[in-house]
């Protein structure tokens, strides 16, 4: 059996595992120990396995995913959650859809704390399902919003998916968080025109409510200033070169502690439940990045990415070609799949004909989050809907499906710009030398 067959069986494999509901870390570190095994032999499988074990528990990079989770953690407890909703409530929630802008507008501001698509879901949806519910939104519209809302979190920085691509692609995670601003913000724009497009049509689906005075605007406003002064430190201090990536963990990190000291909720058990969900979560990245890697080094092994980068020098493809390969299979593959595993999945594939053709890897960082957002929240598998089934347990499973459909459609609209126009990803990059 040639190298190139092991590495297809392989990647068939780690598919069958994955559809099947295999935990990720277990299927990558599986296939590719054995495949490894079966390459080399197993005594240096073992061997190669440990190296890149040890290898990513001492990579510094890697200390900015528990830092920032502890970040989002200890802002949760803080309430941050909610006072980005109220905030925004309070400014549009006059205008017809109004709850549902500024649940958009509440996911983003979150997600630039949490840096998940699920946790950006699951708080949000906590706060303002009940709200749109309580005052006559549909049920489609109100569900719709916070579950592709919640999608936005995987992009946003400090992004999670963005720091796992980063690690595997030995990319830069600030040049990778500053190329996502942009993309991430109209991503937000996109949602809040089918909210207003839906509502100019149907009213009835997003009420307004009575008009804030603005003393009450304000006075959300102050309630954010904190947690708004740590993002803007955070995620600018990278942005313009103040921080790398990993001290701007430490100082968000810190900052949490001092927000959460001065809104009176720093104590004893939240720094417990913090801590234990820190860890747990990163415990769970830190094995899939180390499954990934030895998945990637077998895939390497086989040969198989540097046949397929060799046939599509071959057959002469122009990197838009590449690009909407590229989609097309993440959004094929994002029916069954969850984010993490089709990342560690095609990153080791696509990334050799990435570079070969000359597409920069940093716009296929973006571009790969972007299209693997899609299918949190289109069916078959759909990890954001379930979420928000979990929340609204009155509201069909069907329901949902249909309240996202239209968000839906502007993703693919997003996609397609982005894919157009590859500036919305490298522009900030440049300007600021990233």
């Amino acid at each position: 059996m040639t190298p190139g067959l092991i590495g297809i069986l392989g990647v068939l494999l780690l598919f069958a595992m994955l559809s099947g509901g295999v935990p990720i870390a277990v299927s990558l570190i599986l296939v590719g120990l054995g495949g490894l095994a079966v390459l080399i032999s197993p005594e240096a499988a073992v061997i190669k396995a440990a190296v890149i074990g040890f290898d990513i528990a001492g990579k510094y990079e890697l200390g900015v995913l528990p830092l920032f989770l502890l970040m989002a953690h200890v802002c949760f407890a803080a309430g941050a959650s909610r006072d980005f909703f109220d905030a925004a409530a309070k400014f549009v929630g006059h205008k017809r859809g109004g709850l549902a802008l500024a649940s958009i507008a509440a996911c983003g501001g979150f997600g630039a704390i949490s840096g998940s698509s699920l946790a950006t879901v699951a708080t949000i949806g906590l706060v303002a399902y009940p709200e749109m519910r309580k005052h006559g939104y549909s049920p489609a519209l109100a569900t719709g919003a916070v579950t592709a809302g919640g999608s936005i979190g995987s992009l946003v920085p400090p992004s999670a998916a963005l720091i796992v691509f980063g690690i595997l692609t030995e990319q830069s995670i600030g040049k990778l968080f500053t190329a996502a601003i942009i993309p991430a913000t109209t991503q937000g724009l996109f949602y809040m025109a089918v909210i207003a497009i839906l509502c100019a049509f149907k009213p009835s689906l997003g009420p307004g409510l009575p008009r804030a005075p603005w003393r009450e605007r304000f006075a959300s406003l102050v309630r954010l200033w904190d947690v708004t002064l740590l993002i803007s430190v955070v995620i600018g201090g990278i942005a313009v070169g103040w921080f790398s990536p990993t001290e701007a963990a430490s100082v968000g990190g810190v900052g949490a502690l001092l927000l959460c000291a001065r809104r009176k909720q720093l104590s004893v058990p939240m720094l417990r439940k913090a801590l234990t969900s820190t860890l747990r979560t990163t415990g769970m990245i830190y094995a899939i990045v180390i499954g990934a890697i030895t998945f990637s080094a077998f895939i390497a092994a086989t040969g198989v990415a540097a046949s397929l980068a060799d046939a599509v020098a071959g057959a002469h493809a122009d990197k838009l070609t590449v690009t909407l390969a590229i989609v097309g299979v993440v959004l094929a593959l994002g029916m069954f799949l969850d984010g993490l595993a089709l990342m560690t999945l095609t990153v080791p594939i696509f990334l050799p004909i990435v570079t070969h053709v000359g597409i920069d890897p940093i716009f296929f960082g973006i571009l790969l989050v972007r299209a693997m957002e899609i299918g949190f929240v289109h069916p078959p598998v759909g990890m954001n809907v379930y979420v928000m089934h979990s929340i609204a347990k009155d509201v069909p499973l069907m329901t949902i499906f249909k309240g996202v459909v239209p968000f839906l459609i502007s993703d693919l609209l997003h996609v397609a710009l982005l894919v157009a126009v590859p500036g919305m990803a490298l522009f900030l990059p440049k300007l600021l030398g990233a």
